[in-house]
């Protein structure tokens, strides 16, 4: 069954419709979810804010583009709005810290380095590279994620890829 069909169910409150179609979408909503939020606890709450609210908004997805980029969409602003609620509650909690004898090869692999990384980007580029990246969208659908310009999409990714590098380079 194809995604127009499986919406069409799932507005007539069919909730195993519902998990066939997002089932098929699952991995990389994850990834999003997880790569924003940098930890697995936040991530599932991400996650699940998502679903639930995909599922009661699905009568305001119009098709005008794909459903896994309308779902990617909403994951990455739950993860937003769970990064955000977490630094309210927790400023403190983020360890940005890494041993400064580490070698590159050696923290590049370390995906908890990545994720503090990933954390240590303003909003709006570790939600462009996370989308680009995780959820292999392009910069036509980010541009219009993030309401902004494709050349401005570009100028977020590759200043984030940069900070990226930096901030896992060993220090000198």
């Amino acid at each position: 069954m194809n995604d127009d069909e499986l919406i069409e169910q799932c507005r007539a409150g069919d909730t195993a419709a519902f998990g066939e179609l997002v089932g098929a979408y699952r991995t990389r909503t994850w990834a999003v979810c997880l790569q924003i939020t940098g930890n697995r606890h936040d991530a599932e709450d991400a996650l699940q804010d998502a679903l639930t609210a995909a599922w009661q908004n699905l009568d305001k997805f119009r098709g005008t583009a794909k459903f896994s980029t309308w779902l990617h969409r909403i994951a990455a602003n739950a993860a937003l709005a769970t990064v955000r609620r977490r630094r309210e509650v927790m400023v403190d909690e983020i360890d940005l810290g890494a041993s400064s004898e580490s070698s590159v090869a050696d923290r590049v692999v370390d995906v908890d380095a990545v994720r503090r990384a990933l954390a240590d980007l303003p909003d709006e580029y570790r939600t462009a590279v996370v989308l680009r990246e995780y959820a292999q969208l392009s910069y036509a659908e980010i541009a219009e994620h993030q309401g902004i310009p494709v050349q401005t999409v570009k100028s977020r990714i590759n200043r984030a890829r940069t900070r990226l590098v930096e901030a896992l380079a060993p220090a000198v």
